[in-house]
């Protein structure tokens, strides 16, 4: 069985370069052969880029989420654009609204994630969405403007019936380590809802640790309890569960084998 890991904030696990690679490393010997690095802004993406670019079972996300919306950076949006040019970068985000936290005001964060999506359709690649208490508000532009190679719902955490809505749309469902905590009812449900084909799953290292290390910091190599988990929900094998996924996952993000 092989994993892919599609959302691991590896910077925020660890900032020091050797540790970051033995963090990839430890991943892969647990079965997790492929990760997807995930960056809030482009500081960050250019470090963790520059620590990573050599290794070969790490893809990249380039993209200003909406904690950096009331300082993006200078010239963000053209940096955005250099930045998914580069290497094995295959997605912009992540990106979305954020209501829980007091990131900046509505309108500012819904004008950073609209030019955000527009650029993603232009340079014709998916979208990593977060969405936090901002799920009509994420639902009603995507209608508008989710690009032509779709999105994930990342560490999907609404309802099974905002699902049903979503699936209107071309959107994937990525699950993660809250879905092996026995009071995640409505995730359970959403996971039996949707069709197997639109379903991910992340680790959100450092954070959202499955339910057997509660307490610890989250890491990739962690990944497999979580697809363990969802292949009980859906009453699969686990080898079953894990090529789904793997098929599932390279297929959105536009790789091969």
């Amino acid at each position: 069985m092989q994993f892919f890991d599609t959302h691991a904030h590896i910077g925020l696990i660890d900032d020091d370069p050797i540790k970051q690679l033995l963090i990839t490393q430890e991943a892969r010997q647990a079965g997790v052969t492929r990760i997807l690095s995930i960056c809030n802004n482009l500081i960050d993406f250019a470090r963790v880029y520059g620590n990573l670019k050599m290794a070969s079972n790490v893809y990249f996300a380039a993209g200003v989420s909406p904690s950096e919306v009331q300082n993006p950076g200078k010239d963000w949006l053209t940096k955005v654009k250099q930045n998914l040019q580069m290497p094995r970068v295959v997605a912009l985000g992540e990106i979305g609204l954020d209501y829980y936290h007091k990131f900046g005001d509505k309108t500012a964060q819904i004008e950073l994630f609209i030019q955000q999506l527009d650029l993603a359709s232009r340079l014709d690649l998916p979208v990593i969405i977060h969405n936090r208490e901002a799920g009509r508000d994420v639902l009603d532009i995507l209608r508008d403007r989710l690009p032509p190679k779709g999105g994930v719902m990342h560490c999907y955490s609404e309802n099974a019936e905002y699902a049903k809505k979503a699936l209107k749309l071309n959107l994937y469902f990525s699950f993660a380590g809250n879905l092996t905590y026995k009071n995640a009812r409505n995730l359970h449900e959403t996971a039996l809802a949707v069709p197997q084909d639109r379903i991910l799953i992340e680790s959100e290292s450092p954070f959202m640790v499955p339910a057997d290390f509660r307490g610890k910091r989250n890491m990739p190599k962690y990944l497999g309890l979580t697809a363990k988990r969802l292949a009980e929900i859906l009453a699969l094998s686990e080898e079953e569960m894990a090529q789904v996924l793997w098929d599932n996952s390279n297929r959105f993000f536009g790789l091969t084998d």
